[in-house]
């Protein structure tokens, strides 16, 4: 599939999808996606997609499919062309023609929490010790992490205040009295640094004015990773994922669990039963049960 920059001179229908995407808040990172998307298909046509046919999107999504595209790209190669297709072209017709494919859901990867620990102490320095420790601690995402402000840490009710997290709502998340330790920390150290500006970016990357990038979060824990031995696959989601697993695992109702992670289903967060191993541990086999049972009649007998 080509490889198009996104970057190139702005069409007239590039620049009117952008404006229907900004009219209707789409956040830039959504943007991005949706247009990287329409370039793919554009290059798969040869012409501009305002021609496109009912036989072309069709034969698009075969392509991606023969491609080895995953499902997650190609559902998100929808999103894109249904938006293009219903918004910005009016043609609903064609955006009809459009298949989501079945993503199998698979178990997320977690950590145990003493590999949390090393993790932690693996970080680098205070502010991405943080970082780390508000992704595990409170169970945001990534993107959640590095928008947070300095006025989003409420201390006096021992809330983080998430704004416009995915699906755009708006939460709080926990705040524990070591994490609070933690972020005091790093706001001392910030200051100190003069990186800290009143009101601004809890985790601000180099131009202070802007906030760290995920980007930069993901290359930290995956080094930090390294260095403190772990060998599983990690990223900062899979914080989140130890978050909810723990939690789980100490007996937290799941609907807690789910509005603590701004779940808009239960099912996305039962999801974490699969890999809550104390929690499967601790239920006795009901072939244990027989066995006992069996085991007192013969003493009986």
């Amino acid at each position: 599939m080509a490889n198009l920059s996104i970057d190139r001179p702005i069409t007239p229908l590039r620049q009117r999808m952008l404006d229907d995407m900004a009219v209707r808040g789409l956040r830039e990172h959504t943007r991005r996606d949706y247009i990287r998307h329409v370039c793919r298909f554009a290059a798969f046509l040869g012409r501009s997609p305002e021609t496109a046919t009912p036989d072309d999107v069709r034969r698009f999504q075969v392509h991606q499919t023969e491609s080895g595209a995953t499902a997650s790209t190609i559902n998100s190669a929808v999103s894109a062309l249904r938006f293009l297709f219903t918004v910005t072209l009016d043609r609903p017709d064609l955006a009809r023609r459009l298949m989501i494919m079945r993503n199998p859901r698979k178990a997320p990867d977690v950590l145990s929490v003493e590999e949390v620990a090393r993790l932690l102490q693996a970080a680098p320095n205070i502010k991405y010790k943080a970082a780390l420790g508000v992704a595990y601690g409170a169970g945001l995402r990534a993107s959640e992490v590095t928008h947070l402000k300095v006025d989003d840490i409420d201390s006096q009710r021992m809330l983080i205040r998430v704004e416009q997290g995915k699906g755009r709502k708006d939460r709080n998340a926990m705040l524990s009295p070591q994490l609070l330790e933690l972020l005091r920390l790093w706001w001392r150290e910030g200051k100190k640094r003069t990186v800290m500006l009143p009101h601004g970016w809890l985790f601000p990357g180099k131009a202070y004015t802007e906030p760290m990038s995920t980007r930069q979060l993901h290359r930290v824990v995956q080094e930090a990773a390294e260095a403190a031995g772990i060998r599983k696959r990690v990223h900062p989601h899979t914080l989140r994922h130890s978050f909810a697993t723990h939690l789980l695992e100490q007996d937290v109702d799941i609907r807690v669990i789910q509005m603590l992670l701004g779940h808009s289903k239960l099912d996305t967060t039962a999801l974490y039963t699969k890999v809550a191993t104390r929690t499967i541990h601790a239920v006795t086999s009901p072939l244990d049960r027989l066995m006992a049972l069996m085991e007192g009649k013969a003493a009986d007998g």
